[in-house]
């Protein structure tokens, strides 16, 4: 039967984010080890040894110094002197005459690892009944003369057994505590990942009202978890609204189509003549058109949220674009017994799409003029503050209350004493998309505070030079 290679320890622990993470841990741990082993083995058994080579070679050219001086009998007194003087009795030295006599010394014979081409060796001794290690270094003296100078290494040899031994120690220790760490990393990852996972796996079994419990640490994953509790509580909302305009879609538009569809029914049966039947079919023309230009409004405002329009950004003076407004809703505003004023400086560049910026203002003076009591009075005011540009509409309607204020920009939204005037609810939607495709904002407020009505004053401020991409904006 062929494993599953998924099953693996070693493979599952591999697949796992915090098994690597384990891994990684125990891997610069084990490195770090090593280093700290090679440094100690560097510093302890390499300076053992270098301090050996170097004693052997400070000897070897002090006896090399005195043979050429003083001739080979004084050689053969400074080796006697030496071997008289060493207490521990660790030197060696081994001096021969061209015929391989020896002359001094307190080796028994010429090696035959001497005879080779490097005049470093290193060789099995027998010495006091025990084996031994030597380190010799061959001298050639001239006229056949030929010296060996070294040391007995076996007392350093057992010193760097030891060493050995306890670096093995150590290894093997650190070996545990970096698997011991790997498990307790991996576990204290897995623990705080826990809480993701269950959330996850709650929301995708249809629980959308679970979050990420959060603790006050105020971490890494903390901050995972409240990213996350974002992105859901967006998520529920965009459902929400999903919903909300599918609802209004229903509402709204099921009135206007059902009308059509009865008015054409109607006159198919009931039609005296044929202007009645044309007119009939004229109404029912014109009421679907009127939901074209609701299904027209909304694919706008998702083009706008999707900054599509951004492309056609440009500098450009807003103060003509205003007064054509002024005079196109004035006449408007005269045939309903209302006035519209404009307060408009002189120039006020700013960057953006013209033509977006036009329809949110119409929308804004459609709405106050369709609100406006009549003989009450609409103004439209611009002016430049702090690198922002400032476009406020004000009527004296009925004003809006707080709790609806928030919800005024959702698609297909009207308040009860909206429902009898015209409209779709999406005038002040595509004002929003607008003013956030700028990277602006729009504030609500009363137009006149403690009067009855209190009025609307809309404001829309907006950067005047080239705006930062606007994240989008939130889908009813």
């Amino acid at each position: 039967m062929t494993p599953n290679l998924a099953e693996l320890p070693l493979i599952g622990l591999l697949r796992s984010a915090s098994g690597r993470f384990a891994l990684l841990f125990t891997a610069l741990f084990a490195a770090a080890a090593t280093a700290a082993a090679v440094v100690l083995w560097w510093n302890t058994a390499g300076a053992l040894d270098r301090q050996t080579d170097a004693a052997i070679r400070a000897d070897a050219v002090a006896l090399f110094e005195r043979r050429m001086d003083a001739g080979v009998p004084a050689l053969i007194s400074a080796i006697a002197d030496r071997q008289a003087l060493d207490v521990q009795n660790e030197v060696l030295y081994l001096l021969v005459a061209p015929d391989r006599r020896i002359l001094a010394g307190n080796l028994g014979h010429w090696p035959e690892e001497a005879d080779a081409d490097a005049p470093w060796i290193r060789m099995a001794l027998q010495r006091e009944g025990g084996e031994s290690e030597a380190r010799l270094l061959r001298v050639d003296l001239g006229q056949g003369y030929r010296l060996l100078v070294g040391r007995d290494v076996a007392e350093k040899l057992r010193l760097r057994a030891l060493l050995s031994e306890g670096i093995a120690w150590a290894a093997a220790s650190s070996a545990l505590i970096a698997v011991l760490g790997a498990w307790l990393l991996r576990r204290a990852l897995e623990d705080r990942l826990a809480p993701v996972y269950g959330t996850a796996a709650a929301i995708s079994g249809g629980d959308l009202s679970r979050r990420v419990p959060l603790s006050d640490r105020q971490d890494e994953f903390d901050r995972l978890g409240m990213t996350m509790n974002a992105m859901l509580d967006r998520i529920a909302q965009l459902m929400e609204g999903v919903r909300g305009v599918s609802d209004a879609i229903a509402h709204d538009l099921r009135t206007p189509i059902a009308r059509a569809r009865a008015k054409l029914e109607e006159s198919l049966g009931a039609a005296a003549d044929e202007a009645a039947l044309r007119a009939a079919v004229e109404q029912g023309i014109t009421d679907l058109d009127d939901i074209a230009r609701v299904f027209k409004a909304v694919l706008r405002i998702a083009e706008v949220e999707a900054g599509a329009r951004r492309a056609a950004f440009a500098p450009f003076d807003l103060v003509p674009m205003l007064a054509d407004v002024v005079e196109l809703y004035g006449a408007a505003a005269e045939a309903g017994g209302q006035s519209l004023d404009g307060t408009l400086p002189d120039t006020l560049t700013m960057v953006g799409d013209r033509d977006l910026l036009l329809q949110a203002v119409a929308n804004l003076l459609d709405n106050a003029l369709k609100f406006n009591p009549a003989g009450g009075r609409v103004a439209l005011d611009a002016q430049s503050q702090g690198g922002l540009v400032e476009i406020s509409v004000a009527d004296d309607g009925p004003g809006l209350a707080v709790a609806d204020r928030a919800r005024v920009g959702e698609r297909f939204f009207r308040t009860d004493a909206a429902r009898t005037t015209p409209g779709s609810g999406l005038g002040l939607s595509l004002v929003r998309a607008v003013v956030a495709l700028h990277g602006g904002e729009v504030e609500l407020a009363d137009s006149n505070p403690g009067s009855t009505p209190p009025g609307l004053r809309v404001t829309l401020r907006l950067p005047a030079g080239t705006p930062a991409p606007a994240p989008a904006a939130p889908a009813a």
